[in-house]
């Protein structure tokens, strides 16, 4: 099937209410070009120099969305323009988008990103550090906490992945002004539509199996 193939049958599967990420990451502008020419307007990247560079060169009506781990000293580059940064995982990083924000005369929306595996090496607050984090919000005046994203652990395991996802989606329940929940990709996004994600991040159900 083709990319625009894909894209109509995933939008077709899924809910009302559940917003698709095409995750274009290592695909080509012509890929982009075919998603975004049967309608697709919001593409995820998870290196800044290649969001930079395909913002530059697409449609300036494409949203664009920052969702892999994001350095602080890259943020400059993607605040003037970046529609939604998924993988807040320290604060250290929000005060630095609230700079960038203010800079560039911006309220940056962004997600906080929990951390739900067993695995160590993942990125993300503790649902403890949540609970501290979300009363010094109000503080930041150039971000805006829409919800929270989460990644489940790479197996086959449904029964764990289904219990990780309900354990963030039980965290975003408790917190009623945000409004996305971001959890949800090729190989378990109906598992994390069943839990209650807004917002699925699909790259190879689109685009194919990833160039390296």
């Amino acid at each position: 099937m083709s990319i625009s193939e894909n894209i109509q049958k995933m939008k077709s599967e899924i809910p009302e209410g559940v917003t698709l990420v095409a995750v274009s990451k290592t695909k080509p502008i012509s890929d982009i070009e075919k998603a975004y020419n049967s309608g697709q307007l919001i593409f995820g990247e998870n290196k800044v120099q290649e969001l930079v560079e395909k913002h530059n060169k697409l449609p300036k009506n494409i949203q664009w969305h920052m969702i892999g781990h994001l350095q602080t000293n890259k943020v400059k580059f993607i605040a003037p323009f970046v529609s939604l940064i998924h993988g807040v995982d320290s604060e250290k990083l929000l005060i630095e988008i609230d700079k960038r924000g203010k800079q560039n005369n911006r309220i940056i929306d962004c997600l906080l990103q929990v951390h739900i595996t067993r695995e160590s090496a993942k990125f993300g607050f503790s649902s403890e550090e949540i609970k501290d984090i979300i009363p010094k919000l109000e503080s930041y005046k150039n971000v805006n906490i829409i919800g929270l994203m989460g990644m489940a652990t790479f197996t086959k395991n449904e029964i764990q992945i289904k219990e990780e996802f309900s354990f963030l989606s039980d965290i975003y329940k408790k917190h009623k002004q945000m409004n996305t929940l971001s959890m949800g990709m090729s190989g378990d996004y109906k598992i994390a539509i069943d839990c209650g994600s807004t917002m699925i991040r699909i790259g190879s159900t689109i685009f194919g199996n990833r160039n390296y």
